[in-house]
């Protein structure tokens, strides 16, 4: 990585260019048995076709507040760098009533009508399938994302120090999550070629950082299991050899 990123979305452009075809996400839902392996070229287009989304079709602007309402989720790290590529603070399970637009999960959408701007909601199907039948008030992620562009060009520059990111309470600036993904990957003994598994919830910091910023910033990659607790150990043994991790944050 660049010693000049100053936000998560600088941090993916770099990863892009050093080597676009290594894989960057790999999914498991344990309750699903679904399996998602990301490139980076691939997570990259996610994040570019979420971000046009969001700053075309939905309006934000740097400095609106998103509550996403979303659980640990190859798709809920694409709306993370989505957020920053626009420069719209993501208030990680924030009160959507206090929120300029919510994207939800299936579980959080009685929550997520509190919001009166946009919403979004996400089935989290397996391969990122749609609603059987839209949820009523939301636009459907799956149904309005494929058409979004490829490529993205903010309006506005995203500025480092703005705020980026509010979790368990914390708010942290663009530049703050780059600096602290950083330490963390550091501490971590995380370099170029780390597999880390993390079967962390996204609602804290160490989640986020494990779960995504940390293997980012350090030119590894993450293995983020859903429902871990419900894989045997022997399964998930097998897990470790057969993705190669290095490290691992349960």
């Amino acid at each position: 990585m660049n010693a000049s990123d100053r936000t998560p979305a600088d941090l993916l452009r770099s990863a892009l260019a050093a080597d676009p075809a290594r894989p960057l996400v790999t999914f498991y839902d344990d309750t699903t048995g679904e399996r998602v392996e990301l490139s980076v070229a691939t997570f990259a287009n996610w994040v570019a076709k979420t971000a046009n989304l969001l700053q075309d079709d939905l309006g934000a602007t740097p400095g609106d507040r998103l509550a996403l309402l979303l659980p640990a989720h190859w798709q809920s790290a694409v709306w993370l760098l989505a957020c920053s590529s626009v420069g719209v603070v993501a208030d990680v399970q924030g009160d959507p009533a206090a929120a300029d637009l919510v994207v939800s999960g299936p579980d959080t959408l009685p929550a997520a009508q509190a919001c009166t701007g946009e919403r979004v909601a996400l089935a989290l199907r397996p391969l990122g399938g749609r609603f059987p039948q839209p949820p009523a008030g939301f636009a459907d992620y799956a149904v309005e994302v494929p058409s979004q562009g490829d490529r993205f060009t903010p309006y506005a520059p995203v500025d480092p120090d703005a705020p980026a990111l509010v979790v368990a309470g914390r708010e942290m600036t663009a530049a703050q999550v780059v600096e602290q993904a950083r330490t963390d990957a550091s501490e971590l003994d995380l370099g170029p070629g780390s597999r880390l598994l993390s079967g962390l919830a996204y609602d804290t910091w160490q989640g986020l950082s494990s779960g995504l910023f940390a293997p980012l910033a350090s030119g590894g990659s993450v293995v983020l299991c859903r429902h871990l607790d419900r894989l045997p150990q022997e399964d998930l043994d097998k897990r470790i050899e057969s993705e190669r991790v290095t490290h691992t944050a349960r």
